[in-house]
């Protein structure tokens, strides 16, 4: 969407030399394909993309995307109506790297492996935010979810039986982010909120309120005396060496053409 908002001219530049705390930004996210040297953006919170479960209903460990197929499962998986994430981590069950140049081919067999498991009963639901509903009520015990929600999960049911994996073959990175609108007459305010939120003590608290990955330099520091466990979750603040060995990728920025093509096509999918 930050591709889609960004290409169309449907936000404004920021004036970087008024926001002191932008610099804060971690260098990974500094130069990122929808918008390279970071002039319109900045990221809110970031976070991963994998298997979450329940340790208890499910009765054994889940650690591939393959392992969410298993009989007993059946009619009790969600996953998430965002194709970026739900496809991009089948797509890497198959062999496919998602942040790479796949083609159209490479999409349509990862909506064909959604379509499958959908007629076949195994897929519960594909839905966005309100997937959780289902982890809570019992009528899902598995699924492919959003890091922070899992933790969020955990805290909300005091249930510590709720495990977010990331897949073996991989997982996905995705980020939310901060632009003003094309329309807006309040540009510097808006960049003032933003700057405020790069502060590394106020990221902090809100790192340890959402559990999401922290994108600011020096919030980790600050985390460490709120929290000492937080500051060494991988999921908060992961490190380099994690990223690279757990194979966790973004989505490649799409151009309009396949933008257009591959919504419409995962739209078909789901029956929307």
């Amino acid at each position: 969407m930050a591709n889609r908002i960004i290409r169309e001219g449907l936000c404004q530049p920021l004036e970087l030399i008024q926001m002191p705390n932008a610099s804060n930004l971690l260098a990974p996210l500094k130069d990122v394909s929808f918008d390279p040297g970071r002039q319109f953006s900045l990221t809110w919170q970031s976070g991963f993309a994998g298997i979450g479960y329940h340790k208890g209903k499910v009765g054994r460990e889940l650690k591939a995307i393959e392992d969410l197929w298993a009989d007993d499962l059946k009619g009790r998986i969600s996953v998430l109506s965002e194709f970026r994430d739900t496809l991009g981590l089948i797509m890497q069950s198959q062999g496919v790297d998602p942040s790479g140049d796949f083609d159209q081919a490479a999409f349509e067999a990862a909506i064909g492996e959604v379509d499958k498991r959908l007629t076949e009963g195994y897929i519960r639901r594909i839905k966005g935010n309100s997937y959780l509903n289902d982890l809570k009520s019992g009528n899902a015990v598995a699924g492919i979810v959003w890091s922070g929600d899992l933790f969020v999960l955990r805290a909300e049911t005091e249930d510590d039986d709720w495990e977010f994996v990331i897949p073996e073959s991989g997982g996905m990175l995705w980020s939310d982010n901060l632009m003003v609108p094309i329309t807006s007459h309040h540009r510097r305010n808006a960049q003032q909120v933003m700057d405020y939120y790069y502060d590394p003590k106020v990221a902090a608290e809100v790192a340890a309120w959402v559990n999401y990955i922290c994108p600011v330099e020096g919030a980790q520091e600050e985390m460490e005396k709120i929290d000492p466990d937080l500051a060494e979750s991988p999921f908060i603040f992961p490190s380099a060496d994690y990223i690279a060995d757990h194979d966790i990728v973004g989505f490649r920025a799409l151009s309009s053409q396949e933008d257009a093509d591959y919504s419409a096509l995962w739209a078909k999918a789901v029956g929307n």
